[in-house]
């Protein structure tokens, strides 16, 4: 018996230790499964790893992310290209120690840390508190044989790098996403070019968007925002096994991250915890100077000069006159004509506070000499065109670089960068001189610098004067817009957030949007609404716009203006379109929002030729997003709204066809405690109202239910709800429905293009929801907690009462159409209507 129980006991043992394992750890025996949302945290609870969907995508990736912040800030993906399309994922070590991905019971992995080791090495995986996911040996050594630190995403960490392993020759970069919802290799490259001095480039593609500018010793000449500070401490790598660039904290409590984003910004963050969020302390290009040879060869950036911001060095001319009048200065400059420069006098005219041309080409370093020996050795060779410290910041200044050929991407600073030398003839180095920009030449040159500088700091003080009284008269003006009364359904002074009521809300100026829209070009023109035309628009930071003009003929005003900016500005929700600001200027009033490229909802689901992009499932999934979207207005926003014109046009679908409500310039803010009011002034559409709304002027949050209902009933039929039905005593598609669910032929209803991709049960369902929501009564209608409940559960459904508005035809002695009553109570005579 004794012997029975040791037995036990030594098995046991042997099954525990074969399953015991750490909460950051994977072994051969310990594995995560994604069916289970089953995760590894590290030691410190920094970072998770596990299974996740990003934004509105239903795709499965294993990824790296914040542990304890909210919202799942991702900061690596494993396989970001080669999403799993179901939760079967598990990620676990394979019999020849990788670290694999499989989905299901599939053979070949999904993704693999391909790593040529032993088949019989013992391995562990393990997230440590840097968020580095290591490859460990399982030995007293604990080598690492491959860690997700070499292989990064779109996110730099703290103790990452960038740059390169001159032994292994491997370039570690950064790439964004291609979108929010699809972490696979986007257009967006961020990496280290090595050149005669090494700079860190952003890409688009394979052309360089932004440049760092050169390491000075301290800094990159081109991010003054990095200078050393009590934060952050930067550390830069240059030998002949390794070139590379980190920057962790000093306080291993702050977490920061730097981020390649899918718009084509790179950004500095960090974590305030007080606050609970975000904020970005660097983010670039964000003026016309950042953007990679803004002013062509030769061209100088100066974002503080006045109209203008390129100008050529001294020597040259703009190549097109034409081009550079209108301010384009992409064209940049050339030598001018009649100059020679080798031997005959010529000189060097220095630019402080610079970020140093391109070292990409057409230059060359050498670090055993210092600046005044640059200055000769520059002097000597008839092609060098400017030179500067190689390392400014190194025991006063160390090494040479030269310039050989155009200078491409210089620019100027006010206090950081480093001083760069142009080449100039003797001509132009005696106009310098003349001007007292080189070197001042008895008192008589100091009274006249003097004079001068006074005269031009009175210039600019004018200038800047003049310039504060527009700013002042624009500030007053977008002022204005925000404080006429209210309009009828008035806004308590409460509901109005202080920064948007002062006209902080992010203001685009009438140049910047009529640039983005080619001027507001018809080709650049993507419908025409109740508002006035809505354009497509690219702001010169490459990101797409749409914009909606009010125009002074239009159905809607001033009013509603306010109005969408008032609630837009507050609403942050996947299916709601995002607002990125507004224009006041003038005359002109323009709305700023994220570009969806697939248009409205209506112009796909009422069109026989694109209908057929949406199958059952896609549709299923807009109208879900469209009942959260309205769930959230009505109860989880920090305000509650009652939209009082959902339709399909107000629905914009994005790139994957998720689809984003519009539109709330009829919209209405309610208390915390308030689910309803009244109006004089009755907006909206016709046939999307609800009975009490139209009829009363009472509306509630069980309006905006009806008009939902309306919808689910079009994006099943595929018919609009005016559409009329020849063979149907109805004159309308919620009557025509209603008289097929009651002698059960609902199934006719549904739209032929969806083919077999649907499910017979599902597609009654939502009919059942849809005829639940346009119910006469109000207080028979469901709430959109409830749709939601209703459309995610198979619980059994409330038999739905008779429709609003249902009025059938007859046919009177002539053989003519006119209407009758399916119930006397039921037809309306509507006035005061808005249509839209």
């Amino acid at each position: 018996m004794n012997s029975f129980k040791w037995l036990i006991r030594i098995l046991l043992i042997f099954f525990l230790s074969q399953f015991s394992f750490s909460a950051d750890t994977i072994t051969q025996h310990h594995y995560i499964k994604d069916n289970k949302d089953e995760v590894i945290v590290s030691g410190g609870k920094i970072f998770a790893l596990g299974f996740f969907s990003p934004g509105s995508s239903r795709n499965r990736y294993v990824g790296i992310w914040y542990h304890q912040i909210p919202g799942k800030t991702v900061v690596w993906v494993a396989n970001r290209d080669n999403p799993i399309k179901d939760t079967s994922g598990i990620l676990r070590i394979d019999g020849r120690g990788n670290l694999v991905l499989f989905q299901g019971n599939r053979t070949l992995p999904v993704w693999s840390s391909n790593i040529s080791i032993a088949s019989t090495m013992n391995t562990i995986a393990q997230i440590l508190d840097s968020g580095n996911l290591v490859l460990l040996q399982n030995d007293s050594r604990k080598t690492v044989l491959w860690q997700s630190f070499g292989y990064p995403t779109n996110t730099w960490l703290s103790f990452m790098k960038i740059g390169f392993s001159l032994r292994t020759g491997m370039n570690q970069s950064y790439t964004s996403w291609r979108s929010p919802d699809d972490p696979g290799v986007g257009n967006y490259s961020f990496k280290m070019n090595p050149g005669v001095s090494p700079q860190m480039v952003l890409y688009k593609g394979s052309v360089p968007l932004w440049r760092s500018g050169t390491w000075t010793g301290k800094i990159w000449s081109g991010i003054p925002e990095m200078t050393q500070n009590f934060i952050f401490r930067d550390s830069f790598v240059n030998t002949d096994d390794e070139l590379s660039f980190s920057c962790d904290t000093k306080n291993a409590s702050i977490l920061t991250r730097w981020t390649t984003n899918e718009t084509g910004v790179t950004q500095r963050i960090i974590w305030d915890n007080n606050a609970r969020h975000w904020i970005t302390i660097y983010s670039t290009p964000k003026e016309q100077c950042d953007f990679y040879g803004h002013c062509g060869p030769n061209g100088y950036c100066n974002p503080y000069l006045g109209d203008f911001e390129c100008t050529c060095f001294p020597g040259f001319e703009p190549k097109s006159p034409e081009e550079w009048f209108i301010r384009d200065g992409e064209g940049g400059c050339v030598r001018k004509l009649g100059i020679s420069m080798c031997g005959n006098g010529e000189g060097f005219v220095k630019f402080p506070h610079v970020k140093v041309p391109d070292t990409a080409a057409d230059a060359l370093v050498d670090m055993s000499i210092g600046l005044k020996q640059c200055k000769e050795k520059c002097l000597r060779n008839c092609s060098c065109m400017a030179y500067a410290s190689a390392n400014s910041e190194t025991n006063g200044g160390v090494g040479c670089l030269t310039w050989h050929g155009d200078l491409m991407d210089a620019r100027a600073y006010t206090e950081t960068g480093q001083d760069l030398y142009i080449r100039v003839d003797k001509n132009e180095l005696a106009r310098y001189t003349k001007k007292g920009l080189l070197q001042k030449k008895g008192v008589l040159a100091v009274a006249i610098g003097s004079s001068a500088l006074v005269f031009l700091i009175l210039v600019a003080f004018l200038r800047c004067l003049v310039r504060r009284q527009r700013n002042a008269e624009r500030t007053r003006k977008r002022k204005n817009i925000f404080s006429f009364t209210t309009f009828e359904d008035s806004l308590g002074e409460n509901e109005i957030d202080e920064s948007t009521r002062n006209g902080e809300f992010p203001y685009f100026e009438l140049s910047t949007v009529a640039a983005a829209t080619n001027d507001f070009s018809s080709d650049n023109k993507l419908g025409h609404g109740g508002f006035g035309p809505v354009y497509k628009g690219v702001l010169f930071n490459g990101e797409e716009i749409a914009v909606k003009r009010l125009l002074n003929s239009s159905g809607q005003g001033l009013q509603e203006f306010k109005n969408e900016i008032l609630l837009t500005a507050k609403l942050q929700h996947r299916n709601l379109v995002r607002m990125l600001g507004c224009c006041i200027e003038g005359e002109e009033k323009m709305l700023i929002y994220e570009f969806l490229p697939n248009k409205s909802l209506d112009s796909i689901i009422f069109d026989e030729s694109k209908r057929s992009m949406l199958d059952w499932k896609k549709r299923f999934e807009i109208i879900c997003g469209i009942a959260r979207g309205m769930l959230y207005l009505h109860q989880d926003s920090r305000l509650r709204i009652i939209h009082r014109d959902l339709k399909a046009s107000n629905v914009l679908l994005d790139a994957t066809m998720n689809p984003k409500i519009s539109d709330f310039g009829m919209g209405r803010i309610f208390g915390e405690d308030q689910t309803e009011g009244d109006t004089k002034r009755v907006v909206g559409t016709y046939g999307y109202m609800s009975p009490e709304y139209a009829m009363q002027g009472h509306f509630s949050i069980k309006s905006d239910v009806y008009s939902f209902g309306v919808l689910l009933l079009e994006i099943i039929t595929g018919k609009k709800i005016s559409s009329p039905f020849p063979d149907s005593p109805c004159l309308n598609l919620v009557g025509h429905v209603w008289e097929l669910w009651r002698e059960d032929r609902a199934m006719e209803v549904v739209d032929s293009t969806l083919g077999d991709s649907y499910s017979a049960d599902e597609i009654l369902n939502c009919i059942q929801i849809g005829l639940l929501c346009v119910q006469e009564h109000a207080t028979q209608r469901p709430t959109m907690s409830t749709v939601v409940s209703m459309l995610s559960n198979e619980a059994t459904l409330p038999s739905p009462e008779q429709p609003a508005f249902i009025e059938k035809k007859s046919h009177n002695g002539d053989g003519l159409s006119t209407s009758e009553e399916a119930n006397s109570e039921n037809i309306v005579s509507i006035t005061m209507i808005q249509a839209r």
